[in-house]
Order: C-alpha cells, then sequence, then structure tokens
C-alpha cells in the first residue's frame, strides 16, 4: 500500500474515531498519509481551527486539498469515492439497515456510555443501565455471526469497533462494569475476533495511552464542575 500525496488523514492514534477512518483505509488498500496531532498544543489546535472550524476535532481527511470531518461522514466519503472493498452491504436494505446502526452507536449508546463515565450516584446507574441495554441490543444483532458484516469485517464493525477495544477503559476508568462475556457471549466472541485482525490489532494504541487520554476527560469535567 503506496502513501498517496493527495490524501491526508489529521488525528491522534489514541481517537477511537481517528481509527475507525484507518481501519477503512487500509481494508481498502488505499495510502495515506498520516498526520498526527497534539491536541495540548496550540499548532494543533490551530490546524484543526482552519480543517474543521465547526467541531474543531478530528479525524478530517484532506483529499486534493479539501477537508472533511466527522467519522460516520468520512466513511461514507471513502467508500464512494474508493468503491473497491466495500465496506457497506450491496442490498439497499442492509444498507439502510447498517447506517441505522452506526448512528445508533454514535447516538444513543454514546450518549450513554458518556453518561455512565461522567456521572456520579444515581443519574451514573441509569447510565449504566442504558448502556446495558444497548449492548443486549448488539448481542442480538451480531448472534450467528462472525463479523457484523456476516464474514468479513465490514462498515458496522468499523462503527462498532471502539467497543471492541476502548470500552474496556472507558469503565475502568469511569468506575464502572457493563460488559459482562456471559450476558453478551456473542458479542465478547466478535469482539475478540475483531482485535485479532491485523490491520486491527496493529493500529491499536497501547492501554496506557487510551487510560490517559480518558483520564483527561475525566479531569478536565471534574475541574469544570468544581
Amino acid at each position: 500500500m503506496e502513501e498517496r500525496a493527495d490524501l491526508k488523514l489529521v488525528g491522534t492514534k489514541e481517537s477511537l474515531f481517528t481509527q475507525r477512518i484507518v481501519w477503512a483505509l487500509k481494508l481498502k488498500g488505499i495510502g495515506y498519509e498520516f498526520i498526527e496531532q497534539d491536541i495540548s498544543s496550540r499548532s494543533s489546535t490551530l490546524l484543526l481551527v482552519e480543517l474543521n472550524p465547526v467541531y474543531k476535532k478530528v479525524p478530517v481527511i484532506v483529499h486534493l486539498g479539501k477537508p472533511l470531518s466527522e467519522s460516520l461522514v468520512i466513511l461514507e466519503y471513502i467508500e464512494e469515492t474508493w468503491p473497491l472493498n466495500p465496506l457497506l452491504p450491496l442490498d439497499p436494505l442492509n444498507r439502510a439497515s447498517a447506517r441505522f446502526w452506526a448512528r445508533f452507536i454514535d447516538g444513543k449508546f454514546y450518549e450513554a456510555a458518556k453518561k455512565a463515565f461522567f456521572s456520579s450516584g444515581e443519574t451514573k446507574a441509569e447510565g449504566v443501565e442504558s448502556v446495558a441495554e444497548g449492548l443486549l441490543l448488539l448481542e442480538r444483532q451480531i448472534t450467528g455471526k462472525k463479523f457484523f458484516g456476516g464474514e468479513e469485517i465490514g462498515y458496522v464493525d468499523i462503527v462498532v469497533g471502539w467497543i471492541a477495544y476502548w470500552f474496556q477503559y472507558v469503565e475502568e476508568v469511569g468506575e464502572f462494569k457493563a460488559m459482562d462475556s456471559k450476558k453478551y457471549p456473542f458479542l465478547d466472541a466478535w469482539i475478540k475476533t475483531f482485535i485479532q485482525v491485523p490491520i486491527i490489532q496493529q493500529s491499536l494504541p497501547t492501554p496506557e495511552a487510551v487510560k490517559a487520554v480518558f483520564k483527561g476527560f475525566k479531569d478536565a469535567a471534574l475541574a469544570a464542575a468544581n
């Protein structure tokens, strides 16, 4: 896979949203230049303001000199621009279903995880309960399958992929527990299979780096609350 001069990915190795784009590009065999950001540095902040003035967050891709942000939007763009090795199903109904589950993960499930992570007391318990409900829905979706996409990694696997690795550290730093291999055996089997795929495994950040990022998020939230 040769690096393309016309395609750049701006992100951080620890970002679960950045890794979605890394996985998609590698699965499709598309070369790119990775421009790693240090979010704490002024130069990185200025670059993100320039490339993503609305959200000022990673990931951002720059293709043919034009920036594009938001991981789900970028994934769709990659799929349409480089249709070889498709990530979305060919059947229109299955494509729509894949998009539905992607939005569920980045909407309802992600918000529940944030609630469990940042909150305390009764509010935290409500968040954990909502996370458990989400895991049960995913368990039903993956039952009887190797991947959410079938026999090969697909769009939904990429979007759900952060649960396979980052979620355990969300639980650890957030001081809650929702994932249970006995309650969700098919989801647990998918997690083990997914993170052993070489393209996925090779790009995973270290546990220490991920936990440091999550601890930073939590410390910042506590400081803001006080």
